[in-house]
C-alpha cells in the first residue's frame, strides 16, 4: 500500500512537470505566431500544442524503471542500446500523436483542409527524434542527480544514527565506569567514618551516595540535559568527595544563572572533575582547590574545570574517562566542539570544553 502511494505520488509529480512544460510551449507558440501576424485557430492551436506533450508523462515512468535496470553511464553497450531504442520508440509515439492531433483538428486553419497524416508524420518524426534525444538525456541526467542526492542524504542519516548509537554506548560506558570506581572509594570512606565513630557523617554519606547512584543508574537515553541539572548532580558528587577529603579539598563553582538552561551532554563535567581530583588534589598532601566555570561567547558555550596542580607531565596520556568524553563530544557535535587539557603556566591544570550554545 505504501509502495503504491509512493508510485502514485511520483506519477503526479511527473505529470505536473510535463504539464508545466506543455503550457509554456503552447503559450510561446501562440504568442510568437500572433506576433508574426499569422491567423490561426488560436485556442485550438494552444490546446493541440499542449496536448502533444501528453506522450512524455506516459513514458517517463517507463524510462525511470529502465534506468533502474540499466543505469547510465555504463561501460557496457547493452544499456546504451536499450535506452537508444526506448528514445526512438518515444519519438515515434510523439510524432504519431502530434501528427494525428494536427490532422484531426487543423489548428493552423489551412483553407485546403487538414494536411494528410503521412505528410505530417515524416518531418515531425525526424524533428522530434532530435528533441526527444535531448529530453531523454535530461531525464537521465536529472535521475542521476536525484539518486546521488538521495544516496548522500541516506549516508548522512546513517552517519547520524551511528554517531547517536556511539554516543549512547559511550554514555553507558561512562556510567559503568563511574559506578564501581566511585562506590568503592565512598564505601571505604564510610568505613573510615564508622571506625572514627562518626556515625552521623557515615549515614549522611550513605544517603548521599544512594541519591547519586539513583541518578547514575537512570536508564534514560537522554544525551543532553540542562546545565542546571548537570550542575545539581555535580554538587552531589563534590559533596561526597568533600566527605572523603575533608579540608584537603576546596572547590568553587562560577556558573551564571542565565546559563543554567543551556543544553550540555549528560555527565560531561563529572569525568573532568574526577580527573582533577584524582591527579590533582589526590596527589597532594595538603590537597588543593577546584574551580568549575561556564561562560557564553555568542553561539559558543565554554565549560572549564581547573585544579591548582600538580602540573601534567610532558608525555601525559589521556585516561579512559577523558578519552570517552572526547569521543562523545565528537559523536554529538562533530567539528563544532573542542576539548583541551593543558597546563596553565606553573599554576595548575585547565580542562576546557567548547560546544554550540543551545537551549531546550
Amino acid at each position: 500500500m505504501k509502495s503504491a502511494n509512493l508510485i502514485s505520488k511520483l506519477w503526479v509529480q511527473i505529470a505536473v512537470v510535463w504539464l508545466a512544460i506543455a503550457l509554456v510551449d503552447a503559450t510561446q507558440t501562440v504568442i510568437s505566431m500572433r506576433a508574426m501576424g499569422m491567423h490561426h485557430l488560436w485556442i485550438t492551436l494552444f490546446v493541440v500544442t499542449a496536448a502533444t506533450w501528453a506522450v512524455w508523462p506516459v513514458f517517463t515512468p517507463a524510462v525511470l524503471i529502465l534506468l533502474q535496470r540499466w543505469r547510465l553511464p555504463s561501460r557496457s553497450a547493452l544499456p546504451w542500446l536499450a535506452h537508444a531504442m526506448t528514445c526512438v520508440v518515444i519519438s515515434l509515439a510523439w510524432a504519431t500523436w502530434a501528427s494525428l492531433l494536427e490532422h484531426l483538428t487543423n489548428p493552423l486553419a489551412n483553407p485546403a483542409g487538414p494536411t494528410a497524416f503521412s505528410v505530417l508524420w515524416y518531418p515531425k518524426f525526424y524533428g522530434m527524434l532530435v528533441v526527444g534525444g535531448i529530453l531523454y538525456g535530461a531525464i537521465v541526467a536529472l535521475n542521476l542527480t536525484l539518486e546521488t542526492h538521495n544516496r548522500l542524504a541516506q549516508q548522512q542519516a546513517a552517519s547520524a544514527r551511528m554517531a547517536e548509537v556511539l554516543a549512547q554506548a559511550q554514555l553507558a560506558t561512562l556510567k559503568l565506569q563511574l559506578e564501581p570506581h566511585f562506590v568503592f572509594n565512598c564505601l571505604n570512606a564510610v568505613t573510615g567514618l564508622i571506625r572514627e565513630q562518626r556515625g552521623n557523617d557515615a549515614i549522611a554519606m550513605i544517603a548521599a551516595l544512594g541519591d547519586l547512584l539513583r541518578r547514575v543508574t537512570d536508564h534514560s537515553d537522554r544525551q543532553y540535559v540542562a546545565l542546571g541539572e548537570e550542575l545539581a548532580f555535580l554538587r552531589k558528587y563534590l559533596a561526597l568527595q568533600q566527605m572523603r577529603f575533608a579540608e584537603r579539598m576546596r572547590y568553587d563553582i562560577d556558573i551564571p544563572e542565565q546559563l543554567l538552561a543551556a543544553q550540555v551532554p549528560d555527565f560531561i563535567l563529572q569525568p573532568l572533575v574526577e580527573n582533577a581530583i584524582k591527579h590533582g588534589i589526590g596527589k597532594r598532601t595538603r590537597g588543593g582547590a577546584l574551580r568549575i566555570g561556564a561562560a557564553r561567547t555568542g553561539p559558543v558555550l565554554t565549560l572549564t574545570v581547573y585544579n591548582d596542580g600538580p602540573l601534567l607531565p610532558p608525555e601525559c596520556g589521556v585516561g579512559v574517562g577523558l578519552a570517552n568524553t572526547r569521543q562523545r563530544l565528537a559523536a554529538l557535535y562533530g567539528g563544532a566542539q573542542t576539548f583541551a587539557l593543558e597546563n596553565r603556566d606553573d599554576l595548575g591544570v585547565l580542562a576546557t570544553i567548547t560546544l554550540p550554545y543551545r537551549e531546550d
